[in-house]
């Protein structure tokens, strides 16, 4: 046995807990990827005594508190963080249909077949429907992965118009899930007759399509025939309604144009949807288990856990010239260690799935700060450029403390607070008169990558700060604050997870 642990056989996983402090009967046990950690366990508070005596000695005391906590820094990458974050917005993930859902049931898919290029399943294959675009990943042959446009489905198979390759079994992670529609020839218009441009569709139902307002859907494919003939009708949208006619939005990547549409056979992307809810039905706190591996001693693997860990702060920095990192932080009510002899706690592990992280580079697609104003689709942005921004959130939580309770029983989240810190290249004299008359402002940015991206849209904020920075032989810059509040669609803070864009979407 070694006198040291190495930091780098360390490991990192979560569990979500059945009840506050308690695992289910059969834990998953989810890795993670941290960079760094921050304070990570139980710090006990201990009260010597101290009584009247000629000596003026205290005498040995006693342990009377426990606070446990834990936090780590991860790259932002697409798939790494999404189940983790559902606790942090105190939601759940509002997923389009697929085959293995974050919280729902797996539809096992059980072969593939390149005769009809068809997926099949015992059952559940219902959810998909002719036209839909998928996503298919997994396979064992990359022929089997990638975009796929259903022809028909059924309740067993779906048969795709792309060349499949016999696959009598394939893993048990392979899976289906929609990721847009394909319209038929001439069926998708623009309209820009009713103030704010819209989709306008002359067959189907985008009600629907499992579409919300406060949603960011792509239009456009990567071929000709697929998106509108000007750019500015294509890019990426928010839905301000949607009518069993037309979809209408409130936000777009340019100024909206009429566009009848021709025979184009529109594709449109869109992907899941996490945002902090608004119906208390739909509020729902989760709490977890973190499992800290410290290597081995002379029988096994040694470890500590944070036990009902309520998510607390995450913080999400964007600097110049680096990769887009993540700082996660949980309040917990207790903290355990395990020696090799116990082990870890039982559950399943599954492997990591490799994920790129996201650069500060090449991999903003959009990035937007600008006034809202009604009708007003694509403003003119407050700034052009900026050199960095951290996109904060919080829980407020506080410790529920009891006589008899060493640590805490449970957690009371408070106001649910959402910010930002952003310094910008100045131009123009905008942003400041933004601030000084708090207008009406509103961010959004969106990382692609490798036919994937994540958007965050705080679609109501107001700006504080704005004194200019003015040094020798630098570009003026403009420090800004931002503090989030509810919007129009009811939530504070947004994110669209889109499991595939077409590569014109990495701009």
């Amino acid at each position: 046995m070694g006198n040291t642990v190495d930091s780098n056989i360390t490991g990192l996983r979560f569990a979500e807990e059945a009840s506050i402090g308690v695992l289910p009967t059969t834990p998953v046990w989810y890795p993670l990827e941290p960079n760094s950690y921050n304070d990570f366990g139980g710090q006990l508070k201990t009260m010597a005594r101290n009584p009247i005596n000629p000596t003026r000695q205290r005498k040995k005391g006693v342990v009377t508190d426990l606070d446990a906590s834990g936090g780590f820094v991860q790259d932002l990458t697409q798939t790494g963080l999404t189940r983790l974050l559902q606790g942090f917005l105190f939601a759940a993930l509002r997923q389009k249909a697929s085959t293995l859902p974050l919280n729902g049931t797996q539809v096992v898919i059980t072969g593939v077949t390149t005769a009809a290029d068809t997926y099949a399943a015992a059952s559940g294959l219902g959810i998909f429907a002719a036209d839909d675009l998928l996503l298919a990943s997994n396979f064992s042959n990359p022929m089997n992965n990638g975009m796929k446009h259903v022809s028909s489905a059924t309740s067993t198979t779906v048969v795709v118009d792309t060349d499949t390759v016999d696959e009598a079994a394939p893993p048990s992670n392979a899976s289906l899930q929609k990721v847009g529609k394909q319209l038929a020839a001439g069926v998708a218009s623009i309209s820009t007759a009713s103030g704010y441009p819209r989709l306008v569709l002359s067959a189907g139902n985008p009600t629907t399509w499992g579409l919300i307002p406060g949603e960011w859907i792509y239009i456009g494919g990567d071929a000709a025939a697929t998106r509108f003939a000007l750019a500015a009708n294509n890019g990426f949208v928010r839905i301000r309604s949607i009518a069993a006619t037309y979809i209408e939005f409130d936000k777009t990547s340019g100024v909206a144009v009429t566009d009848a549409g021709a025979t184009k056979t529109l594709q449109l992307f869109w992907g899941n949807v996490l945002k902090n809810e608004s119906t208390a039905a739909l509020i729902a706190r989760r709490t977890y288990q973190l499992e800290r591996t410290l290597g081995s001693d002379a029988v096994g693997v040694q470890s500590e856990y944070l036990v009902g860990a309520v998510p607390s702060e995450m913080s999400l920095e964007v600097k110049q010239a680096d990769k887009i990192t993540t700082t996660l932080s949980f309040m917990a009510t207790d903290n355990e260690h395990r020696n090799g002899t116990t082990g870890v706690k039982s559950g399943t592990r599954p492997t990591l799935l490799d994920s790129p992280a996201f650069n500060t580079s090449s991999d903003f697609s959009r990035v937007k700060l600008h006034q809202v104003t009604d009708g007003v689709t694509d403003p003119d942005p407050l700034f052009a450029y900026f050199t960095e921004m951290t996109l904060t959130l919080k829980n407020n939580l506080s410790p529920n403390k009891a006589v008899a309770v060493l640590g805490a029983f449970d957690m009371a989240a408070g106001t649910f607070e959402v910010g930002a810190s952003v310094t910008a290249y100045f131009s123009e004299v905008a942003a400041i008169a933004a601030v000084r008359n708090n207008a009406d402002v509103s961010l959004d940015f969106a990382v692609v990558k490798g036919n994937a991206g994540l958007l965050f849209d705080l679609p109501l904020v107001s700006l504080g700060d704005g004194r200019l920075k003015v040094e020798q032989d630098k570009a003026i810059t403009l420090p800004l604050t931002i503090e989030a509040a509810v919007g129009s669609a009811g939530h504070t803070l947004l994110l669209n997870e889109f499991p595939y864009l077409p590569t014109v979407a990495e701009g």
